[in-house]
């Protein structure tokens, strides 16, 4: 396994992307805890950085591995986010970066998966603002269809918002 990349606090450096079709639908992958399905959220596309990679390069990674989608063109950082969750018998801490990304590629296949993905993604859906926003499932960031409405109504921001801290 590559080594990956920590920032200054010793958190693992995470980009994600926030990947826009042609009608304003956010694209969300559905996992769960690898032992239990039944424990399971939506979230957006990426994962940690590679040995020296950018977050940039890692956003691209990340969204062709776990979506097969290449045909994107990336934006800018909307958020940051500082987070702490249990997954699969360990505790990660991450300081991640959520980018814009507009395609016009509506068709997933998740080719590039690492085993624990395999065994904890089960798939991708687009969702529309208004399905975001009367979603009963759990989704992450937490405030994701708040934030989704903001991006849709005002653009993207000036620079990137901090999100606050989320532990589960």
């Amino acid at each position: 396994m590559p080594a990956e990349a920590l920032s200054e606090g010793g958190l693992r450096k995470v980009a994600r992307v926030v990947l826009l079709d042609p009608e304003d639908r956010i694209l969300l992958l559905h996992g769960h805890e690898p032992d239990d399905p039944a424990d399971d959220w939506w979230f957006t596309p990426g994962g940690g950085l590679e040995g020296d990679e950018t977050r940039e390069q890692a956003a691209l990674r990340e969204l062709a591995e776990e979506t097969g989608i290449t045909d994107v063109d990336l934006g800018p950082v909307l958020w940051r986010r500082t987070c702490s969750f249990p997954f699969a018998g360990r505790r990660w801490d991450q300081d991640e970066w959520y980018y814009l990304a507009r395609t016009t590629q509506t068709v997933t296949e998740a080719t590039g998966l690492t085993e624990l993905e395999r065994r904890s993604v089960a798939g991708a859906r687009w969702w529309t603002c208004q399905e975001l926003t009367r979603a009963h499932e759990t989704v992450y960031p937490t405030r994701l269809a708040e934030l989704f409405r903001r991006l849709l109504d005002e653009g993207p921001p000036a620079g990137p918002v901090t999100l606050d801290t989320e532990i589960v």
